[in-house]
Parts: structure tokens; sequence; C-alpha cells
């Protein structure tokens, strides 16, 4: 039973140790750290409980760059079971709930997919008992806050932590030094609780901060020398500083290459070391009791410091210590764009991780002993190695130091066995499984939407779907029952209401809640095709300028997406929809039927919001190009139909829901693939009035790029290709005029009330395999081999 009683007290003795203040005097930072803290009292002995009770058995790490968590108090009391309970007691302290909540800043733990991805694994971990620790970095800033400027993204730092950090415990006992050639630093674990839903299990996200061993030079301050006294502490801090540094100069490379080992190294440490503390010297069951998931390349460099440990301090052949290694690491691929797989100058290794460098040489020579043996080639070596041209491929790495490599969907996975990495699948045919993503239902249907949950429970007679996503197709049977649905689309309004409201008040644009909200929200990167989204608006608009009483449904597009500091072409692309949308929004003409928002620094807790009022989801990369996606299933578990390309999870979600209850366009992967040495842009340019109208808006003065000659470089990209790349390399202008018949169909779907109600629910209802509890039960069961085990 929730004791109510001492959470008053103990809110209240925390504002008066904390703040020397009482109740009444403290502002909404300090009640929400009183509340917090207080919420963390109640749980610790269930982290400790829940540490011992797995420290028996077979355990599995995910160690990933990011951790995109989102606000915690929200979801923990929720996961807790006491939210209606503890917004009682603070409406009987007269604080509201939510206002506590929207003080709390998003974690600036993570950026896009990937890091979003691991939280919603780390909430299923805490959900189904398993015992899973998430390893990562403390940063004390996050990637930065976006907001614009005459419509140019400016990015600012994101002090995530100026509030503090309740939700955290410094082990400052567990401290372990990691060392580079430059130098050593201390890593310093955080550890936050990840609290499961309708369990007493508490499991563990550690994140390291970086700190320096001397913080203050006495002997330089004393000497005036007020900068080199700090300057050690600054260069440690420096590595848990920020989130994604750029990494356009050396120095800025040389700092991402230690944020990267200096997270592996440490987790390491801390394995190895509470390894040895159960089972002494013996590491010959060191990979029956650990399972290592690499997530993406960032955390590569685990293999050889793996390595490293077990044969410079363990004093472990290399054979065995091979074996260890490889049993005890599989890889999750997040990408096929070549960018994104990570590379890294050999110099850099050889400059910062000598020794390193030397093992990874090591597992290079004896692979390409193993290849020619094999009777490969030296071109088929040279295609495979991991070290050629001063440049080590991390993904090679990866691929050779694992025993399972996974995909994210079905057919990345497929282009990965069959395409991009076929020359790897042939070598090691059993080493690759698919993985489809998932998201947490906690999160993104329970907590974000609670109006359309409770009509979930209510349909259901239960609330096991929040355990148990697979029962949502038990909704099905309300197909047909207009009741339900006009239940359903009075729901939806309400959450359109609610985001035109806080869109209102943060961007300063009213929007039409009576509209469609067609939302498109997800970084900002090419091969995504905001540019596809941008020229259909300018063309709907053109049309509209043409014909004013142009028959249209009125329609709402959102964009939300950051783009990275040094990527200028995507800056290009955030820049020209902004100056879309103050053309279309000042036409008096037109802005009762289009209006364009581009919202300020999304992040979670915006995502809470957009996720449920929309109509349309956008999903619209070039086919091949996403992973998987998880945005779109978000869009799909809240009854949101889908307008997009066959790419990654959209695939599968086609097939759940049924290509009728969506809208599916373009070229498919097999189109792309026989005709990308073929493709002639300028020939749809040229014989398409209407896109070669909206390209042209890059160059010929409609729209202003402020003088950079951003517009004129994203025309050229398109129309001439660059060095590096062909005209229009994610076939743009071949899905135009599709993309352009697919929202035809959805202005003629959605005038059907009851019928577009069928297609949302038909989605919703068939959204159970997206769930990633399913996602983390077959990565335990097919590839960590784990069990659960609850306290």
């Amino acid at each position: 039973m929730f004791d109510t009683m001492k959470l008053r007290e103990t809110i209240e003795t925390i504002i008066k140790l904390d703040y020397g203040k009482t109740l009444a005097k403290a502002n909404i930072p300090e009640k929400y750290n009183a509340l917090s803290k207080a919420i963390m009292g109640t749980i610790i002995e269930g982290m400790e409980e829940t540490k011992k009770a797995y420290a028996k058995d077979k355990r599995a790490y995910y160690f990933s760059a990011e951790f995109l968590m989102g606000r915690a108090l929200g979801n923990n009391l929720m996961n807790l079971g006491i939210y209606k309970e503890v917004s009682e007691i603070l409406e009987e302290m007269n604080i509201d709930i939510n206002e506590v909540e929207e003080i709390e800043e998003d974690a600036g733990l993570g950026n896009g997919g990937l890091g979003r991805l691991a939280a919603c694994f780390m909430d299923s971990c805490g959900t189904l008992n398993l015992p899973v620790t998430g390893y990562g970095i403390r940063y004390s800033h996050g990637l930065f806050k976006q907001r614009f400027e005459d419509g140019f993204q400016r990015e600012e730092g994101d002090n995530w932590l100026k509030y503090g950090d309740p939700w955290s415990i410094r082990r400052s006992d567990e401290t372990v030094i990691v060392e580079f050639a430059d130098g050593k630093v201390k890593a310093v674990p955080y550890d936050t609780p990840i609290i499961g839903y309708d369990t007493r299990n508490i499991n563990t996200l550690r994140l390291w901060k970086a700190e320096s061993f001397k913080d203050f030079d006495f002997q330089m301050f004393n000497d005036q020398k007020y900068e080199e006294a700090v300057s050690e502490k600054n260069k440690a801090n420096n590595i848990s500083r920020v989130l994604y540094p750029n990494d356009s100069t050396e120095d800025g490379k040389i700092l991402r290459l230690k944020q990267q080992y200096f997270f592996v190294a440490a987790s390491l440490k801390d394995i190895i070391g509470k390894y040895k503390e159960n089972n002494g010297e013996d590491f010959a069951k060191f990979s029956e009791f650990h399972a290592i998931q690499l997530n993406d390349t960032h955390p590569v460099v685990a293999i050889p410091e793996l390595m490293r440990l077990l044969i410079d301090e363990e004093n472990i052949s290399w054979e065995i210590a091979w074996n260890i290694t490889v049993k005890t690491f599989s890889y999750t691929n997040h990408t096929i764009l070549e960018e994104a797989l990570e590379q890294w100058p050999s110099s850099l290794y050889k400059k910062i991780l000598p020794r390193i460098y030397e093992i990874i040489k090591d597992i290079d020579k004896k692979f390409i002993l193993e290849l020619a043996e094999k009777g490969y080639d030296s071109d088929r070596i040279n295609s495979m190695c991991i070290t050629y041209d001063d440049k080590i491929r991390m993904a090679f790495l990866a691929i050779h130091g694992t025993h399972t490599t996974n995909g994210v969907a079905q057919l990345h996975t497929d282009i990965l066995k069959f395409q991009e990495l076929k020359q790897w699948h042939e070598l090691y045919p059993n080493r690759f499984q698919n993985k489809t993503n998932g998201i947490t239902q906690r999160r993104w249907l329970a907590l974000c939407n609670k109006e359309l949950s409770q009509m979930i429970t209510e349909l259901l007679g239960t609330n096991n779907w929040i355990k148990d996503l697979s029962e949502l197709k038990n909704l099905e049977k309300f197909l047909d029952d207009d009741e339900v649905l006009n239940k359903f689309l009075s729901i939806k309004q309400d959450k359109k209401a609610q985001l035109a409201n806080y869109i209102k008040v943060h961007e300063g644009t009213f929007i039409n809640p009576n509209s469609i909200f067609d939302i498109q929200i997800k970084r900002l990167h090419e091969y995504k095709r905001q540019l596809l989204n941008a020229f259909g608006i300018l063309d709907l608009y053109y049309r509209l300028k043409e014909n004013p009483g142009m028959d249209i449904v009125p329609r709402t597009f959102i964009f939300g997406a950051k783009a990275a500091p040094g990527y200028i072409r995507a800056k290009g692309i955030i820049k020209f929809i902004n100056e879309i949308a103050k053309l279309v929004n000042n036409d008096h003409q037109v802005n009762e039927k289009l209006k364009v928002v581009f919202v300020q620094n999304y992040r979670v807790s915006y995502a809470e919001k957009l996720f449920p009022a929309a109509d349309i989801s956008e999903q619209i990369s070039t086919a091949g190009k996403e992973a998987s996606g998880t945005g779109n299933m978000k869009f799909m578990l809240n009854g949101t139909p889908t307008i997009g390309t066959l790419d990654g999870a959209n695939v599968e979600i086609v097939e759940e829901a049924g290509e009728e209850n969506n809208f599916i366009f373009g070229a498919r992967v097999e189109e792309i693939k026989g005709i990308k040495d073929t493709y002639k842009p300028k020939d749809y340019y040229e014989r398409s009035p209407r896109l070669k109208r909206v390209v042209d808006t890059l160059i010929d003065g409609t729209l202003s790029d402020g003088g950079t000659g951003m517009f004129k470089e994203l025309y050229n990209s398109l129309l001439e290709g660059t060095s590096w790349h062909k005209p229009d390399h994610y076939f743009i202008f071949r899905d135009f005029e599709d993309y352009m018949e697919a929202q035809n169909k959805v202005d003629k779907a959605y005038r059907d009330r009851l019928g577009f109600s069928r297609k949302c629910f038909k989605n919703m209802s068939n959204a159970g395999k997206f769930s990633s509890d399913r996602t983390i039960e077959e990565y335990a069961r097919d590839i960590w081999h784990i069990q659960a085990k609850k306290i």
C-alpha cells in the first residue's frame, strides 16, 4: 500500500533541507525535485534487491552512445502504479502535477531513433523482469537546443541538468580509471533506475561521467595562471560534456573517439570487476554469464578493449580471449548509409589508443589469413578486411568480432544479407538475424494519450494491453461499431485541440484543429525526404493560388526535426521549409485551407503531444534507406494511418494493418536497385510542369535563403549532383507525382469520417507486433539467452 502521508511529509522535509523554504514558498523546479527525490526514496531498496537477484545468473548489457529517455517523473509514476494517488496528494498540497511535469527538462542523453530505441528497450527489460543493464555516457549537455532565427536553425547549449538530476545516484566508490595515450581520467558512474510497469524489479542504467584526477592546481592559480589551473579538469570534463561534438576538425574527431572508448572501457572494467568478485580469476565461464549488445558502431571499440583486458591484464592467451570475446558480444546494425558506418582514420587510433590499434591490426591479420585459407582472392579480401586504406572499418570489426549481427526490420535485414553485407552473410550465414524494432506502449500510449488509453481499457475490459500489446487485436470486433468509431474521432479531436493550443503558446502560430494534421517528425536527413514533403506543400499552394475555390479539406503540415550542426544541406532544407511556412501562412488567400508549422526544439516531450494528435503519419524515406523507423510505430499505436513508401518497418506495418488502411506510394526497393545507374532526374523535371515549378523556387527568388547559397546548392544537388553523389540520389523527382496522388487519396478518404476512423482503428488494433516488449523477448531468447527473474 502506497503511504500517501509519508510522501507528503518527505516532500516537505526535502524542501526544507535542500532549499531552506516552506512548501508554500518553494518554486516549481524545487517542488519537482522534492517530489522526484521522495519517489526515489521509495525505490532504492528495490534497486539493490534487483541487483542482488540478477548477480547469480546470466545478464545482458546494452552498450549505447545514446539513451533518449525523455522526462522521467510521469513515466515513473505511471509504471509504479501511483500516478493517480500522487496527483491527488499534490492537489491537496496546492501543487498542479501538470506544472511539475512540464518543468522537467528532457534528459540530454540522446538525439534520434537510436537513442529512443535504447530507452524503449530499457523500459521493456524492466517490465519483463529481464537482467539487463544499460551503459552509456552521462552527458552534461545534450546535442543542442534548437531555435529558429529568420528561418535558420540556431543551436544553443542544452543544459538539461540546470535544475539538478534527482533521478540518478552518484556511485563515487565504484569509480574506474580510463587511460589514453595522452593521459588518464576517472569514470564516475551515475545510476538511474529503470522502473518497469507493474513489477518490483528496478533495473539500472549506468552512465559514466568523466572527471580529472586534479580539479585545481593551486600553485598555478597562485602564479596567476588561472586558466591553466583548471585546464586538466576541463580537458577531462569535455569527454562527457556534449553528445556528438562537432567532428569537422581533428580535435573534434579525437574527442568523439575518446568518448567512445571512455564509456566502453569503463563499462567493461565495471563488468569484469564484478565478475571477479563472484568467480575469482577463472574467465572460462565469462561468456556464460555476460551478453553485451553493441548498439550500432559507436561502442564497437569494446571488442579490442575486451581483448586488451583479457590478454594484458588477465594474462589469457589470444585464442581463448578471442573465443570469449566473440561469444560475449552481439551487434545491431542500424543503417546501410555509408556515411553512418563509421570508418576511423588509423592515425587517430595510433595517436590516442595505440595498444587498441595494435590489437585491431592483429585481429585483421588473423582474419585475412582465415579468408586466404578459404580461397578468397586479394580483391575480395581487400573488400572485407577490417583495416584498409588507412581506415578502420568499424562495422566489419563488429561483424567479425561478435556471434550475432541483427538488422532492425525484415526488409533492412534482407538488404544486409543479400546486398550490402552479402559477402559477410556468405562467410557467416548463421550470425545474421532480424529483430524488428519496437516501442514501449507505456510511454507512447498509456502516458501520452490517457484519453485513448482509457477507451481501450473500457472496450477490452482490462488494462492487460499495457503489458501485452497483442491484446489490441481484440479491438477489431469494434471496427463496424459506429459509436466506438465516433468516440475515437472525438478523442482524436481533443488531442488535436490540445496540440493546437500548445503550438499557439510555444510557436506563436494558430492552427485549425478541424484541419487534417499531417505530421513529419524525425531527424532531418536527405534520405528521410522532408524535401519531398516541402515540394508537395508548394505544389498544393500553387494549385490553390490558381484555383482559390478548389475543394480540399483544410490541411496543416507540421514538421519537427533537428539538423546536425555540421550538416549544411539539412540546415538548408529547414530554412526552405520555414520560408514556405512564411509564404503560406501570410497569404490570406490560402491560409484558411493551408498552414505550415515547423516546431522548434523537437524532443521526446514535444513528441508526446504530436503523436496522439496526428491524422496522417509521413514516412516517406527512399525505399531501402530507412532501416526501420520507430516514429511510424508510435503514430500507428495512436491510430494514425501512414502515408509512406515500402521502406523499413513500413512494410511490416502495412502487412499488419493492410495496405488499404494506409497510403503507400513510390518506387520499391527492387525498382530503385534497377534504375539507380540509369536514373535521369532531369527527365522528370522537364516533363512535369508542377514539379519544375516547385523545384525552381530554390533559384527563382520566390523564397530567400538570406544570401547563403543554400537553396542554389540544393537545386544543383538535385539536378547536377556533386563530386560525391549523383543527381537526386534519393529519387525525390521519381516519387513526386506518386506522392501527390497519395495525398489526393488522403483528402478523399478523410471526408468519410467513419471510414477514416475505421482505418485509424484498424492501424491501432494491429500495432501489437510493434511493442518493444516483443523485440526484447526475441533478443533475450535468440541472442542473449537470458531468463526473466522477478524479485
